[in-house]
């Protein structure tokens, strides 16, 4: 683990570098570099610099509005909080299991969710990295630059342009998001012990007619990003090459488990360090502190301490964790990707998109057989229950497990609510990958755009939704400069994170 190497005394004698903003990912983060004359890194460090507040601000709402407040979260992920608010709220009224209907429109969604999300971060966001060089010129390294730039498709095996494969597999998503919800983005669907919709004959056709295309574009995707990653051995072996613990939810059977399961954290090597808790007491087991340079908090596993107890989640740990993948395409993919680790998790950040892929052609044989399934066109969807005063409801969004906990009075208005969402699981392992790339590659080096690519990249690889991440804890320092009709700095006022201020 890289530490900072100065300390607050002689902050002042090293010079700063910043990136800012973070590009290509969903909210607002920067990243600060503190070097010295010879350019060696002393400190780098991730700051989300956006607060939303939202759980503050959804107290004294009643609590049935929740599914549909907390999604406004996000635009890329307003599923995930949909569904985990929707679970927690599940609990409030009494009702611990729903019907098979309501049940499966749910992880139906869900799937959709999971399937639009990892298209748009691996086409979009990440792959222009990863095709044309992580240091190529910044002007190709966007879909527009994928979409031209990548014609030939010969290395995923696939008949159409890598980039349009794309964008197809995130409609598709969204369709199926659609079709349950009425809208592709903060639509409407969960309720209080159910759901609020059927999904209709024609509904259920419209979406099948596409989706043998979706499984081969996703198992495309799948040879793609094991292509990129097995064909480079910097990126197996050194980029961000960090060893963590790992958390997310499996099956009672130990299968891969992205709607409701039980909590399992393993080490390093594999080795279980909790297994099938209950996630209503992941207060057991898990713990949260705030640091003043953030609005991000960081959780930790109890049992190992704060030093220790930090772990990453979504697709990386899911793939690791899990014993099996209950689709035969995607457990195909899992035991290739199983034996880069050789008997232990794979741990190269990189290997993140693999992992992505592997669970994006999992959602889209999840999504046919459940379109298959019977019980989808059922017409009870509604469970009855009697109020309870707290409910936890947790989730494998597509960028780790979720937490919504909330408590609400006799009024039925919500009185305390906290979440911890993916991100905020990985910010330890995004400060720690960020460090060692910044160490490994920029460290004595002459700054260019291309090196600083190489810290956005280490980033880009946890899918980050910084947005999300923010909490009503944490200070971020201010700094105000006035200058003069040239350009020039008059003056400088800065309010530290403690609060002093300073020239």
């Amino acid at each position: 683990m890289y530490e900072s190497l100065e300390t607050a005394d002689n902050r002042e004698n090293l010079k700063r570098v910043v990136i800012d903003p973070v590009s290509r990912v969903e909210g607002h983060g920067k990243v600060t570099l503190l070097m010295d004359e010879e350019n060696h890194v002393r400190e780098a460090r991730l700051h989300i610099v956006e607060f939303r507040g939202f759980e503050r601000f959804i107290r004294g709402r009643p609590y049935w509005e929740l599914p549909v407040l907390v999604q406004r979260l996000c635009g890329i992920c307003p599923v995930s909080h949909h569904l985990a608010a929707a679970k927690a709220v599940d609990q409030l009224v009494g009702v611990d299991e729903l019907t098979a209907t309501a049940d499966k429109l749910r992880r139906l969604l869900h799937f959709g969710q999971v399937l639009q999300s990892h298209a748009l971060h691996f086409y979009h966001l990440s792959s222009p990295d990863l095709l044309f060089g992580i240091d190529s010129d910044a002007k190709h390294r966007n879909i527009v630059g994928v979409l031209s730039g990548y014609p030939d498709t010969s290395l995923e095996g696939s008949k159409m342009n890598i980039g349009l494969q794309g964008v197809k597999l995130r409609k598709y998503g969204q369709e199926v998001i659609r079709a349950i919800t009425g809208k592709r983005i903060h639509g409407t669907g969960a309720i209080p012990g159910g759901f609020n919709k059927a999904l209709t004959v024609e509904e259920r056709d419209a979406l099948l007619v596409d989706i043998d295309q979706i499984i081969e574009w996703g198992n495309a995707g799948v040879n793609l990003t094991r292509h990129l990653f097995l064909s480079n051995h910097e990126y197996r072996n050194h980029f961000a090459a960090i060893r963590s613990n790992f958390m997310g939810l499996i099956r009672s059977d130990g299968a891969m488990e992205l709607y409701h399961g039980r909590l399992r954290a393993t080490d390093e090597h594999g080795a279980a360090i909790f297994d099938h808790v209950d996630y209503r007491d992941y207060q057991d087991v898990l713990r949260e502190v705030v640091k003043p340079w953030t609005y991000m908090k960081f959780p930790y596993i109890v049992s190992l301490g704060e030093a220790k107890g930090w772990y990453r989640v979504g697709p990386l740990a899911r793939v690791n964790q899990c014993d099996f993948i209950p689709t035969p395409l995607a457990e195909q993919a899992r035991q290739v990707f199983a034996e880069e680790g050789g008997g232990e998790p794979v741990h190269s950040s990189l290997a993140f998109h693999w992992a992505r892929m592997i669970e994006l052609l999992h959602c889209a044989e999840g999504i046919k057989e459940l379109l298959l399934d019977p019980d989808i066109l059922g017409g009870e969807l509604v469970v009855q229950g009697e109020k309870r005063m707290e409910g936890i409801g947790v989730i494998e969004a597509p960028r780790g497990t979720l937490f919504h906990h909330y408590q609400i009075n006799e009024d039925d208005l919500v009185v305390k609510a906290n979440l911890i969402v993916s991100t905020t699981s990985n910010n330890q392992a995004m400060n720690e990958s960020i460090r060692q790339v910044a160490v490994r590659y920029l460290d004595g080096r002459t700054l260019t755009e291309g090196l600083l690519n190489h810290i956005e990249v280490a980033i880009r690889a946890y899918d980050p939704c910084l947005s999300c991440a923010t909490h009503a804890l944490g200070k971020m320092p201010l700094q105000v400069e006035l200058l003069d009709a040239q350009g020039e700095r008059v003056s400088r006022l800065a309010k530290n994170s403690d609060g002093s201020l300073s020239d």
